[in-house]
């Protein structure tokens, strides 16, 4: 119980890193440090959802398959992110 909890501290502090980011970024107009915000964001409110998964009294697979179906959204875009980084270090990018 004590690890979940710590991960989703872990995530709180993520996800309000990334608003800190974002806002600064809206105000200098930085659209690189803008991004870096929204992905902190994501990345910190997913790592909270997922701490979620290790409850007990719940199979990994049923959690996991109750993740996908309340946060199909989130569940997308780490799905993304994922293929993106795999793709990139199978195929790579190809040079001209």
């Amino acid at each position: 119980m004590a690890d979940t909890t710590e991960t989703k501290v872990e995530g709180l502090l993520d996800e309000a890193k990334g608003k800190l980011k974002d806002g600064f970024g809206g105000l200098t107009g930085d659209a690189k440090l803008q991004a870096e915000g929204k992905f902190d964001q994501l990345s910190g409110m997913a790592q909270q959802d997922f701490a979620d998964l290790y409850d007990e009294g719940e199979t990994k697979l049923e959690a996991a398959t109750a993740f996908v179906q309340d946060r199909p959204l989130i569940s997308l875009v780490i799905a993304t992110v994922v293929g993106m980084i795999v793709g990139g270090l199978f195929f790579g990018r190809k040079s001209d």
